[in-house]
């Protein structure tokens, strides 16, 4: 999951580089790889592939995150559902190490 996380934070570093915006939830993750409407000096897809999570779901975005951050990328781990514990826990871009 760090690595899809990080890998995800800089196609979005580069996304906002060329556009000079970040992509809004609603574009969410798909802006990467896709061409948003009414996004202008999209330079992309900024990735190849958008992954899944160990788990076989999609990684899921916010703009703006929580506490402070311009962005959160995050899993809702094993089980699918917000919060939980052991390996149902949320990972996100706040929380790995």
């Amino acid at each position: 999951v760090k690595n899809d996380i990080v890998a995800l934070e800089g196609a979005i570093k580069m996304y906002r580089m060329d556009t000079y915006r970040l992509p809004s939830s609603e574009q969410g993750l798909k802006a990467l790889s896709q061409l948003p409407d009414g996004v202008n000096n999209w330079s992309g897809p900024y990735i190849d592939r958008l992954p899944k999570d160990p788990w076989g779901n999609e990684y899921r975005y916010r703009s703006p995150g929580t506490n402070g951050a311009k962005f959160d990328i995050y899993s809702y781990g094993a089980d699918g559902f917000e919060g939980g514990t052991d390996i149902n826990a949320d990972i996100g871009s706040w929380n790995i190490e």
